[in-house]
């Protein structure tokens, strides 16, 4: 036996004549507002029209022989009609009528006349560029973007229009890639790259992420250089390198990097003798690879106990017990511990009130973690070029802020000799 169930008259008239979430949020400020908007832009453009005129709507143009106003000499010109433009600002969509004219110049020639407040084909406002730009860059893709402004634009922005506001941006990346570094305060260095997935002839494909932040001597981190690079190889390193100090980057007096090979082989080319310091996080990591899983725990522990002891003498105690403990439980470990080197404890050459900012590379790989969340909608990006903009982008928009370094007050406080004793 079976039943067919069917909603009533009355339920499917009120489905049928249902408005979506808010469509009936009606604000009579709002409408006001965007009903004025009009006449204020119209009226602007027509004061501007009439200076360039020298006269208003129906008035003679002035005599320049009759000793009337000097500033209305040599201007000449006639209205021809106008025409109708459509303009979206972050008050919506709106058309308005732009009036024509031609003007004549002295040597005899004429032009059209173009309004400065308007500009040439201009369909968008500045700040409606700005936020469809900001909208993009919080994580949304092009083709959410409609709808994430739907309510403020009336749906008028599409992917097209996103990848048109975004090639703007294009001009002020190039601009920050050419600028001089000579007058940056530089004192340190944090290096360290990422890997994201770019469109390179219609395939999915690796690229590394090179990423330079410098601290001022205030303490200050600022974005050096985000360069888009086939891997983090001695020589992909050497070229981002090479390029700073081409710009005026002076030398640092220590550098803080994640120990691949790579960059160790460029920073020993161009800054040999400088203080560098490995990432004590990216070394842990390294320490658990080479062990099973049911040991974690215990070289967690051990590690953190060396890492971040309290002064010089007691890490090095600690690391001579690690080492020796290490040796007899897995040798593995403590191999990859001492393949470190001295620097792995660079960071006890400065005041202790920086060896918190010192130790890893930390500040970068947040801002690797920020800026994978914010492309994750898009999967693959559509060029190697967009990737490294995207990410400066995030910064120069104030989308991701960097603070001080901890213990920047004790900058000016030069590195000493090195007082961890590796003799085990």
């Amino acid at each position: 036996m079976t039943s067919t169930t069917t909603k009533s008259a009355a339920v499917q008239a009120d489905a049928e004549t249902a408005v979506y979430l808010f469509d009936d949020w009606f604000d009579p400020i709002e409408a006001g507002l965007r009903d004025r908007v009009r006449d204020f832009i119209e009226t602007m453009i027509r004061t501007e029209f009439d200076t360039a005129l020298a006269r208003p709507r129906y008035a003679r143009r002035p005599d320049a022989s009759g000793g009337g106003d000097g500033a209305a000499a040599g201007v000449a010109g006639h209205r021809h009609g106008s025409r109708t433009r459509t303009l979206m600002g972050t008050f919506g969509s709106t058309e308005i009528t732009v009036p024509r004219a031609r003007l004549k110049s002295d040597d005899g020639k004429t032009s059209e006349w173009k309004s400065k407040s308007l500009r040439a084909y201009q369909r968008r406002t500045k700040a409606a560029d700005a936020l469809i730009a900001s909208t993009y860059l919080a994580g949304t893709n092009t083709r959410r973007v409609r709808r994430a402004l739907a309510a403020l634009f009336g749906g008028a922005v599409g992917k097209d229009t996103v990848s048109r506001v975004w090639r703007k941006v294009k001009t002020d990346w190039e601009a920050w890639n050419a600028r001089s570094l000579a007058n940056e305060p530089i004192v340190r260095l944090i290096l360290d790259g990422t890997v994201v997935k770019v469109r390179l002839d219609r395939t999915a494909t690796s690229i590394s992420l090179l990423v330079v932040i410098g601290v001022r001597e205030d303490g200050q981190k600022i974005l050096l250089a985000v360069k888009n690079m086939g891997g983090e190889t001695a020589e992909a390193w050497r070229s981002v390198l090479d390029d700073l100090v081409a710009r005026g980057l002076r030398r640092p007096e220590f550098l803080i990097v994640d120990g691949a090979k790579g960059l160790d082989a460029a920073i020993a080319k161009i800054w040999d003798g400088v203080p560098v310091q490995r990432c004590t996080v990216h070394k842990h990591r390294n320490l658990l690879a080479n062990a099973p899983e049911r040991l974690h725990e215990e070289i967690t522990a051990d590690y953190t106990d060396m890492i971040y002891a309290e002064t010089p003498q007691d890490i090095e105690d600690r690391r001579r017990k690690f080492i020796a403990k290490w040796r007899l439980r897995h040798r593995d470990v403590a191999d990859s511990l001492e393949e470190a080197g001295d620097r792995l404890f660079s960071f006890t050459r400065l005041p202790p009130s920086q060896w918190r900012s010192a130790r890893t590379t930390n500040c970068i790989e947040r801002l690797h973690e920020e800026f994978k969340r914010r492309i994750k909608t898009q999967t693959v990006l559509p060029s190697a070029a967009t990737a490294a903009m995207l990410f400066w982008a995030l910064m120069a928009s104030g989308q991701i802020v960097m603070r001080k370094i901890d213990g920047w007050q004790t900058l000016a406080t030069k590195p000493v000799d090195q007082l961890i004793d590796l003799a085990a």
